[in-house]
């Protein structure tokens, strides 16, 4: 409760007058100020603080703060930090409140309250060089007259599953009334399966896991031949029922090897989406393919909930959530790969603005 200097005044004139006893300066002060009951007065901590401040200082009034005087938002502040910000819109607001000399909230409330603006992340997408605009907007062009709209693209790619899944430290906390040291160990070499999978609006292919007598191996051109021969090819005669299907996937070594080519030219004669193929699927561009912005994503946050122990575990876990996507979301996102194509033509091959910050 803020005291007037008049209540002040009169506790540490009562205070001596009555022989330093708090009880009796309370008791003056409430017949003085004419409270009832129910009103409150200086406590004894209070009252013994101002009659140290008036043997300290001279005075029972607070203290005045020492330092630097607390910045208001005045027209000068405001402009200076609006010079400030668009001379260095990437710099922190603390580093512009130290340069201008202006407290560090004052700051922020002119940022917000009077130049209406906001801290924006930087997004972080993978380097194009110009070379490769051409490439991704002849691929897209090619694709978008190629294949009908109803028509089925697979789109395939592998991704690496690690046992230990990964901890947001941001979104991690552990209540107690003290701290449990709480730490989360992450082995150096994780054990992880590497999964294989096709997708297209009538259903996913997979997952197919690379490995040799339960052991992870790396994916080479000859087991990606045997895996094409004795998996995908069985797979895609069930799906046949007269569509034509498309094949696309990325251009690492074991996919565009000579026999994988070969392979591949067989099961889809003329309709291959790849690296030296019919159409030739253009480098670093994740964001054109379906497997790396919705697939792996999706499901590395659905597997990781059941919190796998063992490769096995992990195992199941995938097959478990690829089972359970539903064939409306596929339908979807093949929707949103031809919308996907169609951006990147109209961005001359540039990266996809709108996707990138969700316009």
């Amino acid at each position: 409760m803020p005291w007037s200097g008049e209540q002040r005044g009169f506790v540490i004139e009562a205070f001596f007058k009555n022989a330093e006893c708090v009880i009796a300066t309370q008791r003056a002060f409430r017949t003085r100020f004419s409270l009832n009951p129910n009103e409150s007065v200086p406590d004894r901590k209070t009252i013994l603080n101002w009659v140290q401040n008036l043997r300290a200082t001279g005075s029972a009034m607070p203290k005045k703060p020492v330092g630097r005087p607390k910045s208001v938002r005045i027209p000068e502040n405001i402009a200076a930090v609006r010079t400030s910000i668009e001379q260095s819109p990437s710099r922190s607001a603390r580093k512009h409140a130290s340069a201008l000399g202006i407290s560090d909230r004052t700051v922020r409330r002119i940022l917000h309250c009077d130049l209406k603006l906001h801290p924006y992340k930087i997004m972080v997408t993978q380097e194009l060089s110009p070379t490769d605009w051409g490439k991704r907007k002849d691929c897209c062009n090619a694709i978008l007259t190629v294949v009908p709209p109803n028509g089925i693209v697979w789109s395939s790619d592998e991704a690496h599953f690690h046992i230990s899944g990964t901890v947001n430290k941001q979104n991690f906390r552990y209540w107690a009334a003290e701290n449990p040291l709480k730490i989360h160990q992450r082995p150096l070499h994780s054990p992880k399966v590497t999964v294989w999978c096709a997708l297209s609006s009538v259903g996913i292919v997979g997952p197919y896991f690379f490995e040799e007598g339960g052991v992870t191996v790396t994916v080479t051109s000859n087991r990606y031949c045997e895996m094409l021969e004795n998996f995908l090819r069985p797979k895609i005669e069930e799906y046949e029922n007269n569509n034509v299907f498309w094949f696309q996937q990325d251009g690492v070594t074991a996919h565009t090897a000579r026999c994988s080519r070969a392979v591949l030219q067989k099961m889809f004669p003329g309709r291959l989406i790849s690296l030296r193929e019919n159409i030739t699927w253009p480098p670093r561009s994740p964001d054109l393919s379906p497997c790396d912005y919705f697939l792996w994503g999706y499901l590395k946050a659905e597997v990781f909930k059941h919190r796998p122990r063992t490769i096995e575990e992990l195992k199941e876990a995938i097959r478990q959530e690829i089972s359970a996507i539903p064939l409306d979301m596929l339908a979807k996102v093949m929707e949103n790969f031809r919308e996907r194509l169609h951006m990147c033509v109209a961005r001359q091959g540039n990266h996809l603005d709108h996707i990138i910050f969700k316009k």
